[in-house]
C-alpha cells in the first residue's frame, strides 16, 4: 500500500472544519467514512455522502488515509498512542494531523507509529470557516515528499492552495505563524477601528478604505465575520514554542492577554472603544 493511491479516507471529528471536509472528499469521489464522540452527526453525515463509522478503530481498519480533526493535543495523543484506535489502520496509511497542536507531539507520534508502518504527517489548515465550506483552504503539509504527493489528491479535494512546508512538524510551525500574524492583525484592526469610531469616523467606509492601503490584512476584509473562539489555544501554542525555542515574542504575549479579554465580548467595538 506503500505507493498507492489513496481511495478510502476517513475522517475523524465532524465539527465545524471536519464537516465540511468531509462533504467535499465525498463528491470529489473519495470512498468517505467519518466519526465524532457526538453521534448526533451522524446523520449530517450521510447527507453529505459519506458513511458514518461506529468507532475510530473501524474507521482505521478502513482507511488508506485519515484525517485527524480534533480539538487539542492530548485527543491526537490518545487517537495515536499505543494500543490507541487509530494503530488500527494497515501499514502503509497515511494519518494527517489536521489539528493545531504543538509541532513536537507530530513529530514524537510519526516516530513512535513508525514501526506499525503508519506515516504520521501534519496538514494544518488556513482561511476559516467560509473557506471549509468553499473548499478554499490553505493547507500547509509536513513530511516526507513521497507521502505528501499521495496525500495531496486528498488535501486538493477541500483546499484551493497546498504547501509542502518541509518535514513532519513543519505544518504546524506554519499554522503558528500564521496564527500569530493573525491574532496580531485582528487586535490591531479593532484598535483603529475603535479608535476611529471614538472621533466620528464611518468605520464601514474606513474599513473598505484602508483595505486599498498598505495595512491592508485578511481579518480587516472578513471583519465582523470571525470569532476568537481559538485564539487562547491558538497564542498558548505559540506560548510554548518560543518558550521551548528561548525566543521572546513580547507582542504575541500582549497579544494573547487582548485576546483573551476580547473572546468573550466577540470584540465589538463598542464595549472595547469605550
Amino acid at each position: 500500500m506503500t505507493k498507492s493511491a489513496v481511495k478510502a479516507v476517513g475522517v475523524v471529528g465532524a465539527g465545524r472544519m471536519g464537516t465540511p471536509i468531509i462533504g467535499h472528499l465525498a463528491r470529489k469521489g473519495f470512498a468517505t467514512r467519518a466519526c465524532d464522540l457526538d453521534e448526533g452527526r451522524a446523520g449530517a453525515v450521510k447527507k453529505l455522502g459519506a458513511q458514518w463509522a461506529a468507532s475510530p478503530e473501524s474507521l482505521a481498519a478502513g482507511s488508506d488515509a485519515i484525517l485527524v480533526c480534533v480539538g487539542f493535543d492530548r485527543e491526537v495523543q490518545e487517537l495515536l498512542a499505543k494500543g490507541g484506535p487509530l494503530r488500527k489502520a494497515g501499514p502503509g496509511a497515511i494519518v494527517a494531523i489536521l489539528s493545531t497542536i504543538h509541532p513536537n507531539t507530530v513529530q514524537n507520534l510519526a516516530k513512535e507509529c513508525e514501526g506499525a508502518g503508519l506515516h504520521v504527517v501534519d496538514s494544518t489548515v488556513c482561511r476559516g470557516g467560509e473557506a471549509a465550506d468553499s473548499g478554499t483552504l490553505l493547507s500547509f503539509v509536513g513530511g516526507s515528499a513521497e507521502v505528501v504527493a499521495r496525500l495531496t489528491p486528498v488535501l486538493r479535494a477541500y483546499s484551493s492552495d497546498v504547501v509542502h512546508t518541509g518535514g513532519v512538524g513543519t505544518a504546524q510551525v506554519a499554522k503558528a505563524a500564521n496564527n500569530l500574524i493573525l491574532w496580531a492583525c485582528l487586535v490591531a484592526d479593532h484598535e483603529a477601528l475603535a479608535l476611529a469610531q471614538h472621533y466620528g469616523a464611518d468605520v464601514e467606509a474606513l474599513r473598505r478604505a484602508l483595505l486599498m492601503s498598505s495595512c491592508a490584512n485578511g481579518p480587516l476584509e472578513k471583519w465582523g465575520s470571525q470569532t476568537m473562539a481559538w485564539a487562547e489555544d491558538d497564542m498558548a501554542i505559540v506560548a510554548e514554542m518560543a518558550a521551548q525555542a528561548g525566543i521572546a515574542l513580547p507582542q504575541a504575549r500582549v497579544n494573547r492577554e487582548i485576546c483573551r479579554e476580547l473572546k468573550p465580548r466577540r470584540y465589538k467595538l463598542e464595549v472595547y472603544g469605550r
